[in-house]
């Protein structure tokens, strides 16, 4: 048996021939078609030679009209490597369910510390962990990564301003960021009240101040409409003026709409596939068969496995495979013209920080250019258009 490989996993063993007629002996075995390797004469009445296990049964029976005595010197092979494992089993059982404990104590959850949040909200936070899986004894292969954690915990939270989540060894660390609302405070320094930009004065409510304009006036960028001076010329008196203007304003807005649009929706068919990842060799575990889906989106996460404070190179993966189709949508002029003015209407909100009233809108220009359609309109708003200024003293 020249295959090295063959021989060690079948099994082959080492014999020692003692007697008289060793010669016929031999001559029987190979007539009988039993491969014989190795052989060596030691004595006259000795020889040893090797052979495979599945041939031992022609060995025994072949001796028996052989004034012969056999002797194994030396077995080896997986056969008889497994037979000595299983007297060890035992051991190697312990040994593996030790690592298989470590490796589960390893990636389990045992600590959630947050830091930066008040009693009150740290409860809510840990309620809602808990909703999503997240607690002691949880193992971490089942539960979102840091960025999802993150995203929802702050989608869940209008008091919360920054939440930082941070998973080390087996503790979850969240750093909470609340947020504040300061009490308002009266302005200690005087100012007058200017307008942030061009506009006709509709309506004021001055609560502290002069006012030095009227209804119906057209002011500049800049200019005075409450002045923090009061008083007579000879007692004057600089105080922090306060209060609302609103006056009428105009924008200008250049929005486009294609009258054919196309986009991505969910079917609501999804299909599941887990993988065990070595070495980034991918075992796939769970749905292989393919999904036959003609369009699809793929959404991954992976988990890696840990043993103790060092990360092992494999991971468990978990792919969420969903059907996709396109719609097309097709937009008469009309229906177009009505969505160019709604995205208008939502930019112009978008852009200005305060509240607004749009008082009517105007529609300058509209054209149709290789299948869409482009229009300019014009917005007239009503809007707060007061800013202090500081009152510079003068010596």
């Amino acid at each position: 048996m020249k295959n090295r490989w063959l021989k060690n996993v079948f099994g082959y063993v080492t014999v020692q021939l003692i007697g008289d007629g060793i010669e016929r002996f031999v001559n029987r075995l190979i007539k009988d078609q039993v491969p014989l390797w190795n052989m060596k004469r030691e004595d006259e009445h000795s020889i040893t030679f090797q052979m495979s296990i599945q041939h031992i049964p022609f060995l025994k029976k072949a001796v028996r009209h052989h004034r012969l005595k056999i002797r194994f010197i030396e077995k080896k092979g997986l056969p008889f490597l497994y037979q000595k494992a299983k007297s060890y089993s035992g051991f190697f059982l312990s040994i593996f369910l030790a690592i298989l404990l470590i490796l589960l104590l390893s990636n389990m959850i045992w600590k959630i510390e947050i830091r930066g949040a008040s009693p009150e909200l740290q409860y809510k936070i840990l309620k809602q962990l808990q909703g999503m899986g997240i607690r002691k004894g949880q193992l971490l292969l089942f539960v979102d990564d840091p960025q999802t954690i993150q995203r929802k915990i702050t989608e869940l939270n209008d008091e919360i301003t920054w939440i930082g989540v941070k998973l080390k060894g087996t503790t979850y660390y969240f750093q909470v960021v609340e947020k504040e609302r300061p009490e308002e405070r009266e302005l200690a320094s005087p100012q007058h009240l200017i307008a942030k930009k061009e506009a006709v004065i509709v309506d004021y409510f001055i609560e502290k101040g002069q006012p030095v304009i009227k209804r119906n006036e057209y002011v500049k960028r800049g200019q005075i409409l409450v002045s923090g001076v009061i008083g007579t010329e000879e007692n004057k008196q600089s105080i922090a003026a306060e209060g609302k203007v609103w006056g009428k304003t105009w924008y200008k807005a250049d929005v486009s709409v294609k009258l054919q649009s196309e986009w991505k929706v969910f079917t609501g068919e999804r299909k599941t596939k887990k993988y065990l990842e070595f070495f980034h060799f991918k075992l796939p575990i769970w749905g292989v068969q393919p999904s036959h889906f003609d369009q699809s989106e793929i959404e991954q996460t992976k988990a890696t496995i840990k043993f103790l404070k060092w990360t092992l190179p494999i991971s468990f993966i978990s792919e969420t495979i969903y059907e996709v189709e396109t719609v097309t949508k097709t937009y008469s002029y009309e229906e177009a013209k009505r969505l160019a003015l709604q995205k208008a209407r939502a930019d112009l909100y978008h852009q200005l920080d305060e509240e607004i009233t749009i008082e009517s809108e105007k529609t300058l220009h509209e054209m149709k250019d290789n299948g869409t359609l482009k229009i300019s309109i014009l917005f007239e708003v009503i809007e707060n258009i007061a800013k202090a200024q500081a009152i510079i003293q003068q010596n």
